[in-house]
């Protein structure tokens, strides 16, 4: 059951409901590429100083933190949001499209901003009431790697903090819909990048030749294998090559070829293996017929594993604010997020809130160019927030 301060932080989200939608709106029509965010973070910190927060700036880069000081003793928490935009060209015809030419809010982070800016803006007058601290952090360069996230956390982002919280909005499940998972629920990234070197030649003599194009076959069709046949059948992983190019002409053997693609998992001895058993792949492969290499290969973001007490405390927290039917069922994903880095400094949770409705301009994917959501999950949101601070801060 909801507490009678948190009924009135509620009323006054609602209140603020338009505002909220206006913020995620300025930001949707003027995206901004990881690392490049500096219009972005000066909105944020300007919206939040004109609500009577001190705001540190440049946090690892673009990053922004504002603390909220209860006036009785109890923990700290932290709400993380992110701002930074994909190197995408809009398809979307609406009133908010970007102004920026390829470049769009195609994964809600516009959205997670607005909504912790409205959480900023409920709490902003009620010190008296809370028990402990809540810092907001606003983190920049999601997207790309090496990420915001560490380079924040190195600046001090989590000094103080017990606890820390994220969201992140979800068009594959429907509005009114949370979904709150434990332990490992998303993957750690890795990304690879190869230059197979053969010797070019013309077609009608290929003894004369090392064909890149069939020695980077044999590489495609090998790597999946290492899934199939090298990993424990009970582990999850993933080994997608998304880029194959090679050749420039019907009658020439190419001499080069290039491939890359994206390397998932959860566990850190799976994810070792597969490094390893690419690695032996291409050597072995390139060295039978006689072909050279290059390989580039970037681990990236870490498994983001929630601790089980506190996705449970967070289960509890939106049973009461919204029902035990709104819990939508928490799968792990084999999508990557750099709110993992957060995690392995501090307990937490990172849910998700369904922002799709009926209509299918909400319903496509996160970095597709029709990307858009059901606003009405900012709301939900917040209050998905509200209910952690409430279970967390409340002197009551």
């Amino acid at each position: 059951m909801k507490t009678h301060t948190q009924e009135q932080w509620i009323e006054k989200l609602q209140q603020e409901y338009q505002q909220i939608v206006q913020w995620r709106r300025h930001m949707h029509a003027h995206p901004e590429l990881s690392f490049q965010e500096k219009n972005t973070a000066i909105f944020i910190a300007e919206t939040l100083r004109s609500f009577g927060y001190e705001v540190r700036t440049n946090v690892g880069g673009n990053g922004i933190l504002a603390d909220l000081q209860g006036a009785h003793p109890g923990p700290a928490i932290a709400f993380r949001a992110d701002f930074d935009a994909l190197p995408i060209e809009e398809e979307n015809d609406v009133l908010y499209k970007s102004t920026n030419p390829g470049v769009m809010h195609a994964c809600g982070h516009d959205g997670h901003t607005s909504t912790l800016l409205g959480v900023a803006k409920v709490l902003a007058k009620q010190q008296h009431e809370l028990k402990g601290k809540l810092r907001f952090i606003f983190q920049h360069a999601e997207e790309q790697l090496p990420g915001g996230a560490i380079a924040m956390i190195e600046d001090g982002a989590l000094e103080g903090i017990d606890e820390v919280y994220g969201a992140h909005l979800a068009s594959y499940m429907p509005l009114g819909q949370l979904s709150v998972s434990s332990g490992p629920s998303m993957a750690a990234v890795d990304s690879f990048s190869i230059v197979v070197q053969g010797k070019g030649g013309h077609g009608a003599k290929p003894h004369q030749t090392v064909d890149a194009i069939v020695v980077g076959s044999q590489l495609v069709t090998s790597l999946q294998h290492i899934v199939a046949r090298h990993i424990n059948p009970l582990h999850s992983a993933v080994v997608t090559v998304g880029v194959f190019k090679a050749g420039s002409a019907f009658n020439v053997i190419a001499d080069k070829a290039i491939i890359e693609g994206t390397v998932r998992s959860f566990d850190p001895e799976v994810r070792k293996q597969l490094e390893r058993d690419i690695r032996d792949m291409i050597h072995g492969i390139t060295l039978a017929e006689h072909a050279t290499y290059t390989l580039d290969y970037v681990n990236g973001y870490p498994a983001l594993v929630n601790p089980p007490k506190q996705a449970e405390e967070v289960r509890t927290a939106f049973t009461k604010q919204f029902g035990a039917e709104a819990l939508f069922g928490s799968d792990a994903s084999m999508g990557a997020e750099d709110f993992a880095y957060y995690l392995q400094h501090r307990p937490g949770n990172f849910f998700n809130v369904g922002s799709q409705n009926e209509h299918e301009d909400t319903a496509f994917p996160h970095h597709h160019p029709r990307f858009d959501i059901d606003e009405r999950s900012l709301l939900i949101a917040a209050q998905a927030f509200l209910a952690i601070a409430a279970d967390k801060l409340l002197s009551e």
